[in-house]
């Protein structure tokens, strides 16, 4: 009797499971929209009416892509699927704020060993999200499976984000005057970077356990470590419109330091007092569970600040003002000065973190 022939479900493929995923994810992408978005989730490419861009004189289109690296573990491991997205749509939309532009849309790819329906949906629940958070719209994507180069329970995800910005109002070095002041709003914790280090010392050498109950957090290990990017984007625009920014910085992977100085020009440098704030307890734990020395930690996680804005010194008061207004804890972390030295660093950390 002849062998039957080899299906792609075989092969590991459920194209059936696929197809279940993408109706089940259908209604948090239309939660996920904005007026120029045109038709709905099922084709080939997803559509946005241009034309919205006629109001501006001269539109430049930014574009960002990113991932929330190994975080994807921790939420693996915690069975917890919803939140991934929103770490995801602050990595892209609060690259595209810090030039000024406002974010549009965004595509996502999820990668996985096997499609479990409920499991990628839930995705895709955090994605449209945080896109609404982020006030962009979530136009399409890709759910890829790889049976053999992941396991059941493996998975990954990274998005492209599309924003628009006035070119005359980019923001950026070659706006940064001596004087500026400089502001930092709190990160919600780690965000989605160092977690390659955070892992190795919290799993690996102290031996704690997700389920853990940390009384310096509150809550558990695992939740601490679940916790969502904060996204800004909405807030940076806001802050846009209602006083004068000469750039933003967000603070990611590399820490405030290496990020921050991205957008300091030849010649002058951004002096950053510590002492103006204490980072979220997770950053010391993190610290002593590994005798990670301080430079170490700050070149690797953001310390509890998760964006940056450079202002000039008479817009502080209407900037904290529309920061607070939004739920924003931003405080003046340190001011622009002239580099002394050509082979200065851009960015010089002072003092102590307050306890």
């Amino acid at each position: 009797m002849p062998e039957s022939g080899s299906t792609y479900a075989a092969a590991g493929v459920d194209i059936e499971a696929g197809d279940r995923a993408v109706e089940l994810m259908k209604e948090w992408v239309k939660k996920a929209s904005r007026p120029e978005v045109v038709g709905g989730l099922g084709g080939f490419a997803g559509l946005f009416d241009a034309s919205a861009l006629a109001r501006y004189r001269r539109p430049l289109l930014a574009s960002a892509t990113d991932g929330v690296g190994t975080k994807v573990d921790i939420a693996r491991r915690m069975g917890v699927y919803d939140t991934i997205g929103r770490d995801l749509v602050g990595m892209v939309v609060d690259d595209l704020v810090v030039c000024g532009a406002e974010p549009l849309f965004m595509t996502d790819y999820i990668c996985v060993g096997k499609v479990y329906p409920e499991r990628v949906a839930a995705i895709v629940k955090g994605i449209a999200e945080g896109c609404t958070l982020a006030g962009c719209a979530l136009v399409g994507g890709e759910t890829a499976e790889h049976p053999g180069l992941l396991g059941a329970d493996d998975f990954d995800v990274a998005g492209a984000g599309t924003g628009v910005v006035e070119a005359d109002r980019v923001l950026g070095a070659d706006r940064i005057r001596t004087g500026d002041a400089v502001i930092a709003m709190a990160s919600s914790g780690l965000h989605s970077n160092g977690y390659s280090l955070v892992r190795h010392v919290l799993f690996d050498r102290a031996g704690w356990a997700l389920d853990r109950e940390v009384p310096e957090l509150g809550r558990t290990l695992g939740e601490e470590l679940l916790e969502p990017t904060r996204i800004y984007s909405l807030d940076c625009l806001a802050l846009t419109r209602t006083t004068e920014v000469h750039a933003f910085s967000h603070i990611t992977g590399g820490g405030l330091a290496n990020n921050l100085a991205r957008v300091i020009p030849e010649g002058l440098r951004a002096v950053v007092d510590r002492s103006t704030w204490t980072p979220g307890a997770i950053f010391e734990l993190v610290g002593q569970a590994g005798s990670v020395a301080r430079l170490e930690l700050e070149k690797t996680l953001n310390m509890g600040v998760g964006m940056m804005a450079i202002v000039p010194a008479d817009s502080v008061d209407v900037a904290l003002t529309t920061l607070a207004d939004r739920g924003v804890d931003a405080w003046v972390s340190g001011e622009i000065t002239e580099r002394t030295a050509p082979d200065a660093e851009a960015v010089t950390l002072t003092g102590d973190h307050a306890s």
